[in-house]
C-alpha cells in the first residue's frame, strides 16, 4: 500500500483526509513480525488478520478502498484489545494506537454511506451510558448509594444466586461489581491541605468509574500525598478522560472530554496531575490539548500590570500516583507498619506500554517492611478487562482472564496489587468465581492502610 493510492487533494473531505492518515501511518509497517507473539488475540486466535501486522495490512487495504468495510473488517478491529504491546517492541515505531482508533472513527463515521457500512454496531444504549453517565461525574456519584443499597439489602446476593441475569453482557457487567465501600467525605472537596509544612501542589485526576468502584484507592491516594506533605486540588469540573469514547472511534465526544479536563486543571500552579488508574492516565498522558496550558497570574500592586494576566507556561506532568510517590520526598518522617506477606504485582498494559512506568509500583511496594514483593507471571500479556473489551468480546476476554487466574493461584500469595481499576474489577472478579481468597489492591491503598489510615 503506497499513500500515493489515495487523492492528494482531501482538505475538503474528513473522511478522504482520515483515510490518508490512515495510509500514511500504515506504510510505515515493514511486516517484520516482531508484534505477532506479544499480541493477546493473536495468542488466543492464532489468525493472521487478529495480529497487529494483520490489523494493519486490513486497515491499509480499507483505507484505500481495495478492502470492503463490513462486518468482517470491524469484528477483527474490535478483536485489539488497544493494550499497544506492538508498539512497545516495534522497531520502526508504529504508532498502532493512534492507527486501530482512527481505523474505529472511520468504521463509526457517519460520512460513510456504504450499505453494510458496520458503524452501526454500537447500539444505542450503549452511546446513551457514555454520554449521560460516564461523561457526567455528578451522576456517577449519585450511583455509590445506590449500589451500596444494592448490596447491604441482600438484592445483590439474590441476582447472582438466582440467574436471573443469565449469561448477557449485563451479568458479566454485575459480576465486576465490587464491595461498594463509603468513602471519607460524601462528596470530593476542592482541595486537601498538607499535614505539615507543604512540599508542592498536585493536581488528582478521578476519573469516572473508579468514584463508585474504586473510591478507597482515591482516598488513600488524598491520604499518603497529604501525609507526605502535598496540597492536593480536585477540580470539580473534571470528568472523564474520554479512551471509552476514543475507543469505540468517537473522537468528538473525546475531544470534548479532554477540553474539560484542560480547563478543569488549567488555572491550577500544579507540578503534576495525578492518575490512580493507569488507562486514565494513558489517556492524559497524550492529550494534545495541554500544549496549549495557560494560568492567570498577578502583576506587582503597583506594577503596569497590576490587575491580572494570562501567561503560557509548560503544562504538568501527568503521572501515575506510583511514579509520583516513588520520587516525593517526605518519606524519611513516614512510619511504615511490616507487611510480613508475599504481594504479587500485576502490571497493566497502559502502565506498562504506554506510560511506561510499571516499575514504580515495585519501588513504592518495597517501602512496607519485610513485604515480598513479587512479579506476577504473564504481566506481558493483556488480562482481558480492556475497558469494555470484557463485555464486547467475552470469549478472548474469559481465556486471557483464565490465565491470569491460574498464574495467581501458583503463586500464591495474599495480595494482587495493580494500578488500574478496570483490571482490579476485572481480575477480583475471576478470582470470585474461581474461590480464590486473593486480595485485589491497588499500591497506594496498601501504602495508606501500612501507614494508618485504616
Amino acid at each position: 500500500m503506497k499513500p500515493d493510492d489515495l487523492p492528494s487533494d482531501f482538505s475538503s473531505d474528513p473522511l478522504l483526509r482520515l483515510r490518508r492518515e490512515i495510509s500514511d501511518e500504515a506504510s510505515q509497517c515493514v511486516a517484520c513480525g516482531l508484534c505477532v507473539p506479544h499480541c493477546p488475540s493473536y495468542r488466543v486466535t492464532l489468525s493472521e488478520a487478529d495480529s497487529p501486522r494483520g490489523r494493519i495490512a486490513l486497515m491499509s487495504g480499507v483505507a484505500a478502498g481495495r478492502i470492503p468495510m463490513n462486518a468482517r473488517f470491524a469484528l477483527h478491529l474490535d478483536r485489539c484489545l488497544t493494550c499497544r504491546a506492538c508498539e512497545a517492541v516495534c522497531p520502526n515505531h508504529v504508532r498502532f494506537g493512534q492507527l486501530i482508533d482512527d481505523a474505529r472513527e472511520m468504521i463509526s463515521s457517519p460520512l460513510e454511506v456504504r450499505g453494510n457500512n458496520p458503524g452501526v454496531r454500537v447500539s444505542r444504549f450503549r452511546k446513551w451510558v457514555e454520554r449521560e453517565l460516564i461523561a457526567q461525574p455528578s451522576r456517577i456519584d449519585a450511583l455509590r448509594p445506590l449500589l451500596r443499597f444494592y448490596q447491604r439489602s441482600g438484592l445483590q446476593k439474590w441476582v447472582r444466586k438466582s440467574g436471573l441475569l443469565g449469561k448477557t453482557n449485563l451479568a458479566l457487567l454485575e459480576a465486576q461489581v465490587p464491595f461498594i465501600d463509603q468513602p471519607r467525605s460524601s462528596s470530593w472537596s476542592v482541595v486537601y491541605p498538607a499535614v505539615g509544612e507543604p512540599r508542592g501542589e498536585v493536581g488528582l485526576f478521578l476519573g469516572c468509574v473508579a468514584r463508585v468502584a474504586d473510591a478507597t484507592t482515591l482516598d488513600a491516594a488524598l491520604f499518603v500525598l497529604n501525609q507526605l506533605g502535598y496540597v492536593v486540588h480536585v477540580p470539580p469540573a473534571q470528568t472523564c478522560c474520554g479512551a471509552l469514547h476514543q475507543h469505540r472511534g468517537d473522537m468528538d465526544a473525546a475531544a470534548q472530554l479532554e477540553r474539560q479536563n484542560v480547563q478543569a486543571f488549567a488555572g491550577l500552579d500544579l507540578s503534576a496531575i495525578i492518575t490512580t488508574a493507569s488507562g486514565c492516565g494513558a489517556q492524559l498522558s497524550e492529550y494534545s490539548s495541554f500544549s496549549g496550558w495557560q494560568r492567570e497570574t498577578r502583576g506587582e500592586a503597583t506594577g503596569p500590570k497590576a490587575g491580572g494576566e494570562t501567561t503560557r507556561r509548560s503544562p504538568p506532568k501527568v503521572l501515575d500516583i506510583s511514579e509520583f510517590l516513588a520520587e516525593a520526598e517526605g518519606w524519611e518522617d513516614t512510619r511504615l507498619q511490616p507487611l510480613p506477606h508475599k504481594i504479587l504485582v500485576h502490571e497493566p498494559c497502559t502502565l506498562r506500554n504506554v506510560l511506561r512506568a510499571s516499575a514504580y509500583a515495585y519501588k513504592l511496594l518495597e517501602r512496607i517492611p519485610q513485604a515480598q514483593v513479587v512479579s506476577l507471571a504473564g504481566n506481558d500479556q493483556c488480562c482481558g478487562a480492556a475497558g469494555t473489551y470484557f463485555l464486547d468480546q467475552p470469549e478472548i476476554s474469559a481465556t486471557l482472564l483464565e490465565d491470569k487466574v491460574t498464574a495467581l493461584k501458583a503463586g500464591q500469595a495474599c495480595y494482587l496489587a495493580t494500578s488500574n481499576v478496570g483490571c482490579a474489577l476485572h481480575i477480583a472478579a475471576g478470582l470470585r468465581q474461581a474461590g480464590l481468597g486473593i486480595e485485589v489492591i491497588h499500591p497506594v491503598t496498601l501504602i495508606a492502610r501500612q501507614m494508618g489510615m485504616y
